[in-house]
């Protein structure tokens, strides 16, 4: 029997520690068993937030985060997978494209190669599907644009659901 499972969709949390763990929250309440991060976690230290969550956490570089530190503290860590800028992984049989940048993902969503791509960096929720291939922008946990939000994505339903965090 196959484990369907949830994926939480996270980005842009800027160092929003209160915020980034009522999202972590969130997900260990709805059952989530493996998160996607999406760049601009900001300071290292934001690994250790996520790290005691206990949930496996695939992390890209954004365009804010210290690269160097950043990959320090992701080799110390038990639960941090960080691929670099970009991120080309299978979970439950489903291909993933994960960066931090639009354009970047609107070429590879083009290609529909990818079951989901991931991004961030907007600060703006998006949700679009072609044929084959669902593009999804979890919004920002920073509150730049007042609203912060996050996505669950449930691999056997294929629902996404946008969550607000107050």
């Amino acid at each position: 029997m196959v484990l369907f499972l949830k994926i939480g969709i996270i980005s842009d949390t800027h160092d929003n520690i209160k915020d980034t763990k009522k999202a972590l929250e969130l997900f260990k309440k709805e059952k989530v068993k493996t998160i996607i991060h999406s760049g601009d976690l900001t300071a290292p230290f934001m690994i250790d937030i996520i790290d005691k969550y206990n949930i496996k956490t695939h992390l890209v570089f954004g365009n804010i985060d210290d690269r160097f530190l950043t990959t320090k503290k992701s080799l110390e860590s038990k639960n941090i997978i960080l691929h670099g800028d970009i991120a080309e992984i299978k979970i439950q049989g489903k291909k993933f494209f994960i960066n931090h940048f639009p354009k970047i993902a609107e070429l590879a969503y083009k290609t529909k190669e990818y079951d989901y791509v991931i991004y961030g960096h907007t600060h703006k929720k998006d949700l679009r599907k072609n044929n084959k291939t669902t593009i999804i922008n979890p919004g920002e946990i920073l509150g730049r644009f007042k609203e912060k939000t996050i996505a669950i994505l449930d691999i056997k339903t294929k629902k996404v659901e946008f969550y607000k965090i107050d």
